[in-house]
């Protein structure tokens, strides 16, 4: 073979694992798994915001929105941090921008989906767009619900594991460390997070208060607040945690009956509220002159908004009804 063309296919095979090993570099430092964690340390610090307001705020700006144009507008934007510590709490990775950019396009889909698919006058057709744009509300509202419900169970496993290390022996913030070590997301790593900023200078008081932000369970703020009880005015913690975790386990058991016994309430208040847009939907589709009458006549129209008006207001009541706080 010559040894030019021999030369050149080494050097090319050479090129080619440079090139495949330089993208998987880049990709790994800005989309890799520690980049992934470390991102993630950093947005519950800014959620969470006790410590440096100077550097807290210069950390929300930039977490944000990848854009720093996008970053500035959303920064005048009243709530938005609020809204970032809402995400934060439904354990999404998404941005606010990520987030606003979702709702901008499901609100604008529904709007296209109504005026050319439904053939809506376009005053319904923006009912339609917004009702699409509460979608990612909607999402992120059952994500965070869900992830409460995982943190209210890990809870008292968590405090009889801080009480059993307390017994013997360790101190309180490496009873924190334990944890994080020991449990299982999400409840873990929120533990994780509180070790991590003591470790790095925070107050044990301003770290377990960023804990309760970052988690909004009523259990975990009694938790945080006989712990700072303790710390003023002494007494056995390790007993004290014991007694929270057998609280919170009757708790959780008397609301599984609660739930259970409301199940059917439920599930009645989903199939009424979601089965006549269901059904209108299907027919705008199917045969669009048969509802033609809701939009085009002015009788129609009325008695389109009175049973909407009765129906927002039967699915309030039902809500209410089968809401039960333990």
């Amino acid at each position: 073979m010559d040894t030019t063309l021999l030369a050149f296919a080494v050097l090319g095979f050479v090129a080619v694992v440079l090139l495949i090993e330089g993208v998987y570099l880049y990709w790994n430092s800005h989309h890799g798994p520690v980049v992934k964690r470390m991102d993630a340390r950093i947005r519950a610090m800014s959620a969470g915001g006790h410590v440096s307001g100077e550097q807290m705020s210069i950390l929300k700006q930039r977490l944000l929105s990848e854009s720093p144009t996008f970053t500035r507008m959303l920064m005048r934007m009243p709530r938005v941090h609020r809204l970032d510590l809402y995400l934060q709490q439904s354990g999404l990775t998404w941005s606010v921008g990520r987030f606003v950019g979702y709702t901008v396009a499901f609100g604008f889909a529904g709007l296209v989906f109504g005026v050319s698919a439904m053939h809506l006058p376009f005053a319904i057709a923006l009912a339609v767009a917004g009702a699409a744009a509460l979608l990612p509300l909607v999402y992120l509202r059952g994500k965070r619900a869900k992830r409460i419900v995982q943190l209210e169970r890990q809870l008292p496993d968590a405090a009889d594991l801080i009480a059993r290390a307390l017994r013997a022996g360790h101190s309180f913030p490496a009873a924190l460390g334990m944890v994080g070590d020991e449990l299982p997301n999400p409840l873990g790593g929120e533990f994780r997070i509180a070790f991590d900023e003591i470790n790095y200078g925070v107050s044990m008081s301003d770290a377990l208060m960023n804990l309760v932000s970052r988690v909004p369970v009523d259990d975990v703020r009694y938790f945080v607040i006989a712990v700072l009880i303790q710390r003023e005015a002494g007494g056995n913690l390790a007993e004290i945690l014991g007694n929270i975790a057998g609280i919170i386990r009757e708790r959780l058991k008397l609301l599984g009956k609660v739930r259970v016994l409301s199940a059917e309430g439920r599930m009645s208040a989903w199939i009424l509220g979601l089965l006549p847009f269901a059904v209108i939907a299907a027919l705008s589709v199917l045969n669009p002159d048969y509802c033609k009458v809701f939009w085009e006549d002015p009788t129609g129209q009325k008695i389109a908004g009175i049973a909407m008006a009765m129906m927002f207001f039967g699915i309030l009541w039902l809500r209410r009804t089968v809401r039960i706080r333990v």
